[in-house]
């Protein structure tokens, strides 16, 4: 079903809650893998897709249609992982790194990787790109996710996060200069 489906059957207060269903069901597991990939723990991510299902049905009436519809709930979701970020960082007093560090040590009990020996698996490269990832800052990370794994095009990440697309762009190369110059330090000490 369209979105503008969805949002003529959320229009008619007889098939609102079917809609907002229909809603869920069709962006519930990508917004999930969104946020995963900036949170990293599943519980975390869960809450946060609650969170912001909740300010979709709360804001939907609100959605004017200036922006397509997943675009807005993407929008959404990212404030709230922005947000949930930035306030385990005051709520705790952590710097920057400390927060990192949990997010790293998430990381590593949530994977089953075992060095294997002289080849790496894929799942010890995935682990690898996902340490890179975690050195990066919030919206750096956020951008190279929407960009790398997602593969939406720089016009939707704009949208999206309200940036101009020239600087999401330079944040991209930069996040991968990053990515590149972390895996190659840790492949030289390894």
């Amino acid at each position: 079903m369209t979105d503008e489906e969805i949002l003529a059957k959320y229009r008619d207060p007889s098939s609102r809650n079917y809609a907002f269903n229909l809603l869920v069901r069709k962006y519930q597991q990508k917004i999930y893998w969104h946020i995963r990939k900036m949170v990293i723990d599943h519980d975390d991510a869960d809450d946060l897709v609650q969170e912001t299902f909740i300010k979709v049905w709360n804001s939907l009436e609100q959605f004017r249609g200036d922006s397509q519809l997943y675009t807005w709930v993407y929008r959404i979701a990212t404030n709230e992982c922005l947000n949930f970020l930035n306030k385990k960082r005051r709520r705790f007093f952590l710097p920057i790194g400390d927060v990192e560090g949990e997010l790293m040590e998430k990381l590593e009990s949530n994977s089953s990787y075992v060095t294997s020996g002289s080849e790496p698996t894929g799942e010890e490269v995935q682990m690898k790109l996902q340490k890179a990832l975690l050195k990066l800052p919030d919206k750096q990370r956020l951008v190279f996710n929407m960009k790398y794994f997602d593969d939406m095009k720089y016009e939707e990440i704009a949208d999206i996060t309200g940036t101009s697309v020239g600087a999401l762009k330079a944040s991209y190369h930069l996040a991968v200069k990053k990515i590149e110059d972390f895996i190659t330090k840790t492949d030289t000490t390894d």
